[in-house]
């Protein structure tokens, strides 16, 4: 495996995506992580990511310099490359030009992790930091216009720095050159896929947890239920499954996970409707902060007064993903600030006394998708799109009322059935329908009518880091405007969404 030093990069996820990619598992940690730590990891080597300090800031992020004396190679990627040199006695300071986008790289010497890599070819920089003197043992082996120092090594120890980013598509050759860091310098093999992930979370898993029992917050969404099959695989029946049924769930989910979990996968499930309790905490509620916490606390005393039942539990299973980590971020001490606070990391009572297993945590959705399948996880489950942990309360911008949410199920339902009709349902991440608190003026059978305005919102995205608004077909949303229109009393006006993330997120709050 190969760790991942997380200094702050929006490029981390794509590093480790690549990385996976050739079949070799890889982890990002914060560079809090001690060496005791990555000696128990044991990684073939080590990747240091780029991120947006500068190394000569008095707030740069540091990692321990021992990793340089764990006799593995390491690659530095801008900012981790600028760290490198730094730790190792070089210097690192302004550049007198900034290097922004692509860029030609002439490479000096097609060994290690250039080997096989042509004289000239493009690379993608971002940086206004350069190399100003490089450490006892380095040599520059690539160079662009603006940049002497482009991409160094120390082939003795295995150390190479990459100014540019070799991660991103917009570098051709970086594949290549991420292929030769693996496998001529670290002599990784192709051993990761989604079955000897199973073998050794199972083993894992029954390690942890011996002869204790787990209890589960089961939503029916991707996350939870690839976590629930596999806690079942490891531990049977050691394993209970609660769900709650909060009263925020779209049209006919609940039915579903209870058809699918107790009478087809045979888990143990314990239903609770408290659908009652939600709404009345939520009345007269329009601040989309203080709807979270009043349903994040409602949960959580539902999901502790159902636990309670259940003697001799220790253990708490999550659904945790590796964006939700890396967005919740600031919560364990990391360079990244928090994009959302409705996220399941980090949010245990402590009261519970209840220890979390998440063997997920490492995963990326489509990476939790192929697990699913693997398990058997029906198919209307596995490709069941991200759904936001407080519901259909926050596409419900307002008071959230059960007339609202009637609607708000209505409105989405249509959305769904037209967006399946046209087989996109796989090609979009999300697609959802938003309730504004907006009236407007309409004409309905020659009769005015002043109604609600339905948001549409449909995106396009890998893992939720960012995302694009889809370009759904114009004939497409001819049609759910029409359907939501006719068959929703109360909407009169249907409005499309078509806000990239950044700089908005994908949910309206």
């Amino acid at each position: 495996m190969i760790l991942i030093i997380d200094f702050g990069s929006q490029y981390n996820q794509l590093i480790a995506r690549r990385i996976r990619e050739h079949r070799v598992y890889c982890q990002i940690e914060p560079p809090r992580i001690s060496l005791e730590e990555i000696r128990a990891i044991a990684p073939e080597g080590i990747v240091l990511s780029g991120g947006p300090a500068s190394i000569y800031g008095p707030k740069s992020p540091k990692a321990d310099t021992g990793i340089f004396e764990l006799g593995i190679p390491v690659l530095g990627i801008c900012y981790g490359m600028h760290y490198m040199v730094n730790a190792l006695g070089g210097k690192v300071w302004q550049a007198q030009k900034r290097e922004y986008g692509l860029a030609e790289l002439c490479v000096k010497h097609d060994t290690g992790i250039f080997e096989g890599i042509k004289e000239k070819t493009k690379c993608w920089m971002s940086h206004g930091d350069a190399i100003e003197r490089q450490p006892k043992g380095f040599r520059i082996i690539g160079s662009t216009a603006n940049t002497k120092g482009a991409a160094v090594e120390n082939l003795k120890k295995g150390f190479y720095g990459l100014q540019f980013h070799p991660e991103v598509s917009h570098t051709p050759k970086g594949k290549k050159m991420l292929s030769n860091f693996l496998f001529r310098i670290c002599g990784c093999k192709k051993t990761w896929t989604m079955r000897s992930f199973i073998n050794g979370s199972v083993r894992k898993i029954r390690s942890v947890v011996g002869d204790k029992k787990v209890i589960l917050g089961l939503s029916g969404g991707v996350d939870s239920s690839v976590t629930a099959l596999l806690l079942h695989r490891a531990i049977g029946e050691q394993l209970t499954c609660i769900f709650i049924d909060n009263g925020l769930l779209r049209q006919g989910e609940a039915a579903d996970v209870k058809k699918v979990f107790k009478k087809h996968l045979k888990v143990n499930l314990r239903f609770v409707s408290a659908k009652k309790r939600f709404l009345s905490g939520l009345k007269g509620v329009v601040d989309p902060e203080k709807k979270r916490k009043i349903i994040g606390h409602t949960f959580i005393e539902a999901f502790e007064r159902e636990a309670q039942r259940i003697k001799g539990v220790t253990l708490l299973g999550q659904g945790t993903l590796y964006p939700d980590i890396i967005e919740s971020r600031s919560a364990f001490g990391g360079p990244s600030a928090v994009i959302k606070s409705h996220h399941n990391v980090g949010g245990l009572p402590k009261r519970m006394k209840l220890k979390l297993i998440e063997p997920l945590k490492h995963l990326f959705k489509d990476e939790a998708r192929r697990l699913g399948k693997e398990l058997g996880l029906p198919k209307n489950l596995i490709w069941r799109q991200p759904f936001p942990g407080p519901g259909l309360a926050i596409r419900i911008i307002g008071d959230v009322t059960q007339a609202r949410l009637s609607v708000l199920r209505k409105a989405d339902a249509i959305l769904f059935e037209e967006i399946v009709a046209r087989n996109l349902d796989k090609k979009l991440w999300q697609s959802f329908a938003v309730l504004l608190p907006l009236k407007s003026v309409g004409i309905m059978g020659d009769q005015r009518t002043y109604e609600d305005t339905v948001a549409i919102r449909a995106v396009t995205s890998t893992d939720a880091m960012t995302a694009d608004w889809a370009r759904l077909p114009h004939s497409l949303l001819g049609s759910i405007s029409n359907r939501i229109i006719n068959e929703v009393r109360g909407v009169n006006r249907v409005v499309y969404d078509i806000s990239s993330k950044p700089p908005s997120t994908i949910e309206w709050e």
